[in-house]
């Protein structure tokens, strides 16, 4: 086996295994599935996290996790793929960072870790054993990769400052 070819089987085994996990979290959140809340009980949470309006929060975030996840196990329009699901662990990344780093304490260890390998699956490409090079990298193209990255980074900013300004409006408000 040539050292192209391990790489290639490196990368399946990184989609495939981030993928999966991906795809159980988004329907934790979309179908309840795994011991989750569901879409109405995720709505619901993410109304109490700040995130208006929740079920849309709640649908965006299943989305980007599921849709994102499924999409980098097959290898199918990573770099859109990689970057939905960044920016759904953006969100996520947002919610635990008050409480530190490590998950063992609540922080945002592993939200982070998903959020920074789908984006570097979705910067590397998926690789030959994918279905982005058996469709001839239809949509794995240069110009994707720049827009895929820049809309995410956007919508995750957009949210999360959204949400951080009504929180410290809430908070002023408390004070007041």
């Amino acid at each position: 086996m040539t050292c192209l070819n391990r790489r290639d089987l490196g990368l399946l085994v990184l989609r495939a295994g981030t993928g999966a996990v991906l795809v159980a979290h988004g329907a934790q959140k979309l179908f309840g599935c795994f011991g989750g809340a569901g879409l109405e009980g995720t709505a619901a949470s993410m109304e109490k996290m700040g995130f208006r309006p929740g079920k849309q929060s709640a649908v965006a975030a299943g989305l980007g996790e599921m849709g994102g996840g499924a999409l980098l196990a097959v290898g199918l329009a990573t770099p859109a793929a990689g970057a939905a699901a960044a920016g759904a662990m953006a969100g996520a990344v947002s919610v635990h960072a008050p409480a530190g780093f490590f998950a063992a304490g609540g922080g945002f260890e592993y939200p982070a870790f998903l959020g920074f390998t789908a984006a570097a699956i979705g910067l590397a490409g998926a690789g030959r054993y994918s279905l982005d090079h058996a469709t001839d990298h239809v949509l794995d193209q240069p110009w994707t990769v720049a827009l895929a990255f820049l809309a995410s980074a956007v919508a995750a900013a957009a949210v999360v400052g959204r949400r951080a300004r009504e929180q410290a409006e809430a908070e002023v408000e408390t004070f007041d």
